[in-house]
């Protein structure tokens, strides 16, 4: 498995070249981004230059974010969808197979229709992608308090998850697993045994607070190993599984935090080693 940094937990940073000497500096392989960071990269150094400086670094473009809007009107959907061509098209220049998107457990919309609507919008985003070599991840979300913040519920464990990645029907899309949602959710090992490495495109790491698992805040996490999540058995199922992909660092966290973006790097670091040394 391929350990990956992102920017959510280390503060304000100013862009992806500092995210990319972050991870580097702090044993890290890869970095999740957006399109938009990427292409202000090149803008900065060049596509050459670009290649060159994460080539120098060791460090990998393990996934961009999807900038489609499709949660919402048809207009901004497909509003979007040039964006989506261009950061496709700039990822694959740079070997990233990975493009991710989170799913709401909740909706203001009607919730059968929204599905319809969806399902469609996300088919066409994974075909546009396809045409690049990148994979789509959906990445369910599990804490309670998001089942109720919209009028309807949607879907939000892993089972509905790949039973509509089943009826978007495109090879390319996959999980995002998430190790919070699959907490908070109350997933098993079994759970992710059950998996083929195929069916993951992308992983979070984090932890959570000892609260009662239907307390647990989305925006209030904590770095891996200092929480409660059975972290060793999540790695270990993955790895046993034969999943080789990226495990990227995602800590939200409701105040923003004081430290350095170094000091956080590093705690980032030191959290992602003490967990991988025990699976």
């Amino acid at each position: 498995m391929i350990k990956g940094l992102s920017s959510a937990g280390l503060g304000k940073v100013k862009n992806l070249e500092e995210l990319v000497l972050l991870a580097s500096k702090n044993g890290f392989e890869a970095v999740e981004t957006s399109g938009k960071d990427l292409r202000d990269l090149i803008e900065a150094k060049g596509v050459q230059g670009a290649k060159d400086f994460l080539n120098e670094h060791n460090i990998k473009v393990g996934s961009i974010g999807l900038p489609v809007e499709w949660r919402s009107s048809e207009e901004q959907f497909q509003n979007g969808l040039t964006t989506l061509i261009v950061d496709a098209k700039v990822a694959a220049e740079f070997n990233c197979t990975s493009c991710c998107t989170y799913v709401l457990p909740s909706t203001d919309y009607n919730a059968a229709h929204f599905m319809a609507l969806a399902t469609k919008r996300l088919r066409l985003c994974a075909q546009i992608l396809k045409e690049y070599g990148i994979n789509l991840g959906l990445e369910f979300v599990g804490p309670h308090h998001l089942r109720t913040a919209w009028k309807n519920p949607f879907i939000w464990t892993i089972e509905e998850t790949l039973d509509w990645i089943d009826a978007i029907g495109e090879p390319n899309v996959g999980l995002l697993l998430d190790c919070y949602h699959w907490y908070t959710t109350e997933g098993t090992i079994d759970d992710i045994l059950s998996l083929q490495p195929s069916q993951i495109t992308h992983v979070h790491l984090n932890d959570a607070k000892d609260v009662p698992v239907a307390e647990a805040l989305d925006n209030d996490r904590v770095y891996p190993g200092e929480g409660v999540i059975d972290l060793v058995g999540f790695l270990k199922a993955l790895n046993q599984i034969g999943y080789k992909g990226v495990v990227a660092q995602e800590i939200l966290t409701i105040e923003s935090p004081l430290e350095s973006t170094d000091e956080l790097a590093q705690r980032s670091g030191d959290a992602f080693k003490k967990v991988f040394s025990e699976i």
